[in-house]
């Protein structure tokens, strides 16, 4: 995982960049105030801090539908381009407009960064760490402020500082991370694949991954070009195969996925369960939430992932300790009676073998897959023929199968089904299964016992794991006529390659996501972080901590910005313990435990601002409070929001998604910054932080009815789960 580790902590320079700005401009207003006889002019120094606000909504406007357009990696030369522009023009600045100028270019470097930067940590971080990594642009912009905050401390004990070189500054970072994306970020696997680009995406996927086996990861990413079809979730039984009951019927037998365990030298067998509301299954299995009023049915879905039955325990499941690399091989399905021979070897006419596409700049005839086969899995499965996707689902019975471990524990499989149609012939297609461990398993003693509705052999041992199934994406009755598969697929190309649809924002899954990411980001904002942040050496100084360090010769000014630079410093340990719990705990849980600290902090800053008491006490306590409030921040609302937004969209229209919610972020951001000098003017500092209590508040009832629990599932998966979820919102609102 060290190649998607060092990618991820390259593309968060920009993150750094952002957070240096942002302390930079904090720190020397006090000083562009006193060049440019700003103090009567509060409309003005108000826009000098804001025009980055500006940029960034602008550049925001159409950065979502660029990415989707030209792709991840040539936003994010374009921000670092942006930024050491910004900051030349602002070591220069002769007067206010340039100034202007110059903090509108850097308004538009940090737009793309704060957008772009956690879409490709996402689509390039494994699923089990992709939280951690999500968090290090939230690390990186607090070591950034911290550093700036440092340094414009140090320019204020000058006879004579100089705001010109604080901002310009900012140029020599900006150099480090214009080398990196230049010359090391790839391009997102997941942008490549959605547009076609298959050989291109499995060479970045080897990079990151580092190893050469990656069919399971580009399958996966395949199949998320299809969300928002007819989806279902079905529960299934896992046994070792020489334990089924013999006399099952064929029909049973044809419901069943054979699972081969390779490292043990014997297969499992996944069959479904019967006799049940698919729907119901996934209520009960969240039976925490599900009977919950107003409680979202998405969070009932995702909790039904984690959550165990009381028999289960707490030590996991001793058969199948890694159940999600388990699966490599799914069988013993009924062929198809009306196959055509023909259609193979037409097929392996129309793919390119892998070494002539990588001589052609055609990368979307490429094959989809050439997996890399181990010493192990050559004794048990041939080679494919050739490069299709079908062959990858080949046994060597000839059998249509495949499944993929694609991480967090969770496997995709393929299975084939077949109906009688109306004029008595068979057809057939594959179903696409995304399975996962769902707790309960166990050693049953006795006769036949039963488990959600399926019966278990006597002494058998088991898991139950609980699928979501679907179409997959290279089956369309659209697209049927257009170069068909067998009786099933289609070539990959006519499912990629093609551009961001807006028709997608109404789908009810998309609406579904965007109610939480939106929500999520305005309630963020609203509970003042960054227009404390941004004035933060102001609230201190009205706060009275300047009295702290009286004694020791130090301005009040100064005094602020060091404050500012220890509470930075202060912050980095819990951003730290957050990276820690972000894949352990979850989003869900470390929102819902750090909000309420949120509240407590500004509820004593109200009280310690109404009550009467000594100078040097109360400026303690506002220090005290104000660092607690940006420590419990850093760890659950700071991060998580643009951790979610960059989670809970399909691949095709994840760029234009995040662009609306970073334009929530940033209208929000503007509308704080603008606000907070007149609110602490007219209601003042206790005024302030009540409205910000108030706010958090309604932010941890929205986090508890609304957000679900995302750690360690696959992007594709979470959307799968939000398509799903909206489906049976919907039906529950009809009834």
């Amino acid at each position: 995982m060290s190649g998607a580790v060092l990618v991820a902590v390259a593309a968060a320079i920009g993150s750094f960049l952002q957070g240096w700005d942002n302390a930079t401009i904090a720190g020397s207003i006090l000083y562009i105030k006193k060049e440019f006889n700003l103090e009567t002019q509060p409309t003005m120094e108000g826009l000098v801090v804001a025009m980055s606000l500006v940029g960034a909504v602008l550049i925001t406007t159409c950065s979502g539908a660029i990415a989707d357009w030209l792709g991840r990696r040539p936003l994010l030369i374009t921000s670092s381009v942006l930024y050491f522009v910004s900051g030349l023009v602002m070591l220069w600045s002769p007067n206010i407009y340039v100034l202007l100028l110059a903090r509108l270019l850097n308004g538009f470097g940090v737009g793309l960064a704060v957008t772009l930067v956690p879409i490709y940590i996402s689509e390039t971080a494994p699923s089990e760490i992709r939280g951690l990594l999500n968090t290090l642009p939230q690390f990186t912009g607090c070591v950034g402020m911290f550093f700036s905050y440092c340094m414009v401390f140090g320019m204020s004990l000058m006879s004579s500082p100089t705001w010109r070189l604080m901002l310009g500054v900012l140029s020599i970072p900006s150099i480090l991370y214009f080398i990196l994306t230049i010359f090391y970020l790839p391009e997102s696997p997941r942008w490549l694949v959605s547009k076609g680009r298959m050989l291109d995406a499995k060479r970045v996927l080897q990079r990151l991954r580092g190893q050469e086996d990656v069919f399971g990861e580009m399958a996966l990413l395949v199949e998320g070009l299809g969300v928002g079809g007819e989806t279902s979730v079905e529960e299934y039984i896992v046994s070792p195969a020489d334990e089924l009951v013999e006399d099952q019927e064929p029909s049973a037998q044809k419901d069943q996925i054979r699972l081969f365990r390779p490292e043990q030298g014997h297969s499992l067998v996944a069959r479904p369960v019967t006799g049940q509301s698919v729907l119901a299954i996934a209520s009960r299995q969240g039976s925490t939430f599900a009977h919950m009023p107003l409680m979202d049915p998405v969070v009932a879905l995702f909790g039904s992932v984690y959550e165990k039955l009381p028999d289960a325990g707490s030590k996991g499941s001793m058969l199948f300790p890694h159940l999600g690399s388990m699966f490599s091989v799914a069988g013993n399905q009924t062929k198809n009676e009306d196959w055509d021979e023909e259609n193979l070897a037409i097929e392996g006419d129309d793919y390119a073998s892998e070494a002539a596409a990588e001589e052609s700049d055609d990368n979307l005839q490429s094959p989809l897959i050439s997996r890399q086969t181990t010493s192990l899995e050559k004794d048990m499965v041939p080679p494919p023929s050739h490069g299709s996707i079908f062959s990858m689902m080949q046994g060597n019975d000839g059998e249509p199968i495949g499944s993929a471990g694609i991480g967090g524990g969770w496997q995709l499989a393929w299975k084939w089904t077949e109906r009688e149609s109306d004029n008595e012939k068979k057809e057939g297609c594959f179903k696409r299964i995304y399975l996962h461990e769902s707790g309960a398993q166990g050693i049953q003693r006795g006769s036949l016992v039963s488990l959600a509705g399926g019966d278990m052999p006597a002494g058998g041992e088991f898991v139950r794991a609980t699928a979501l199934v679907s179409q997959p994406a290279l089956y369309s009755k659209d697209l049927m006529d257009q170069h068909p598969i067998g009786p099933a697929m289609i070539h990959p190309s006519e499912a990629s390659g093609k551009g961001p649809n807006w028709r997608d924002l109404f789908e009810p899954g998309v609406q579904h996501a965007l109610i939480v990411g939106v929500g999520i980001q305005i309630l963020q904002q609203f509970s003042g972080i960054n227009g404390v942040m941004y004035y933060t050496p102001q609230i201190l100084e009205q706060a009275g901590v300047g009295v702290l360090l009286s004694n020791l010769g130090i301005s009040s000014a100064s005094a602020s910005l060091l404050i500012s630079a220890i509470t930075n410093f202060l912050m980095l340990p819990s951003i730290a313990v957050a990276m820690r719990l972000m894949d352990i705990s979850g989003r869900r849980s470390l929102l819902l435990g750090t909000i309420p600290i949120l509240i407590i902090a500004l509820i004593v800053l109200v009280i310690g601002s109404l009550v009467t008491m000594e100078t040097v006490a109360k400026a303690a306590i506002s220090t005290v409070c104000v660092v607690l409030y940006f420590c419990s921040f850093v760890m659950g609302f700071g991060p998580i929001p643009n951790i979610l937004c960059s989670e809970i969209f399909p691949t095709r229209i994840r760029g234009i998604c995040i662009a609306i919610c970073a334009l929530v972020f940033w209208f929000g951001d503007i509308i704080v910054t603008y606000t907070l000098p007149v609110m602490l003017s007219s209601i003042g500092l206790a005024g302030v932080f009540g409205i910000y209590a108030i706010v958090c508040v309604i932010s941890w009832i929205f986090v508890f009815l609304k957000v679900p629990e995302t750690k360690g599932m696959p992007l594709e998966v979470i959307s799968e789960f939000f398509a799903l979820g909206a489906k049976q919102a919907a039906a529950a609102a009809n009834n």
